[in-house]
């Protein structure tokens, strides 16, 4: 699979040498998630479970970001009526879950390669990867509650990556922290210090993981998610619910137009 460069496609899959890139393609919008871009993105993770071929993804951003997250523009979902963009909504967050859940369970190692901006929504594509590198400037964050949001389908992931404490400070406090701070806590693996010294440090994991049988190294993920579940029963639909309630509602509405408008919340003030 293989997409033609150029703005108008939100999603760009290369493939070399068994390694799939799949590269977020919004730069305008700090490569934030739209219906078209997760679309594509959708599609590629089911197709690579059946790709022999393929042995790693990575996952990176265009513009020097990775992703910002929702595109806020369609966080309400859509329709004539609230019951209506209540329901868009819910199924667009069930969506973000089963996501997350298919880049996990690829049986590929799945590598995020990140620049700029992880946030929100994008920070649980890292979380949800198996190695994250990242550059020196680049910055993490969950800013759902400073927009009347909640971090509801990536929470789990953020809890198995980094453990509950620090995960509940991060969504809870809302602030954006660095790449050292990322990598102490466990959300990041690696930092270099600029792009240059990044993408040399990709091409070496990389090189390290096609040193890895193929069959073996798809065994190791099948055991690795064997050891426990992400998220006990009942959780996605538990988080799409409350998602939905919040980005359908007042606080959202606020939240989102003082982002938008660069100014404190009304209940910030």
């Amino acid at each position: 699979m293989s997409d033609d460069a150029g703005s108008e496609t939100p999603l760009l899959v290369t493939r070399q040498g068994g390694v799939v890139r799949a590269v977020l393609n919004r730069p305008a919008r700090r490569n934030a998630m739209s219906r078209a871009l997760v679309e594509r993105l959708d599609a590629l993770l089911a197709e690579l479970p059946h790709d022999r071929e393929a042995r790693v993804l990575v996952i990176t951003g265009a513009g020097g970001h990775f992703c910002a997250g929702l595109d806020l523009d369609e966080a309400g979902g859509s329709g004539a009526t609230p019951e209506a963009r209540l329901a868009a909504s819910l199924e667009r967050n069930r969506r973000t879950g089963a996501r997350l859940a298919a880049i996990a369970a690829l049986p590929q190692v799945v590598v995020a390669r990140v620049e700029g901006s992880a946030f929100a929504g994008g920070l649980g594509l890292l979380a949800a990867a198996d190695i994250v590198l990242a550059s020196a400037e680049a910055r993490f964050g969950a800013p759902e509650v400073r927009r009347g949001l909640v971090a509801a389908q990536i929470l789990p992931w953020l809890v198995r990556r980094m453990g509950r404490s620090e995960a509940a400070r991060l969504v809870l406090q809302g602030a954006t922290i660095d790449a050292a701070t990322a990598q102490g806590i466990g959300l990041v693996h690696e930092v270099a210090p600029d792009a240059a010294a990044l993408d040399a440090r990709l091409d070496a994991v990389l090189r390290d993981i096609r040193a890895g049988a193929p069959g073996a190294l798809a065994e190791t993920k099948a055991l690795l998610a064997a050891l426990g579940e992400v998220a006990p029963p009942g959780y996605a639909d538990a988080g799409a619910q409350a998602f939905s309630r919040c980005s359908t509602g007042p606080e959202a509405v606020e939240g989102i137009a003082a982002f938008k408008a660069k100014r404190p919340p009304s209940w910030a003030a």
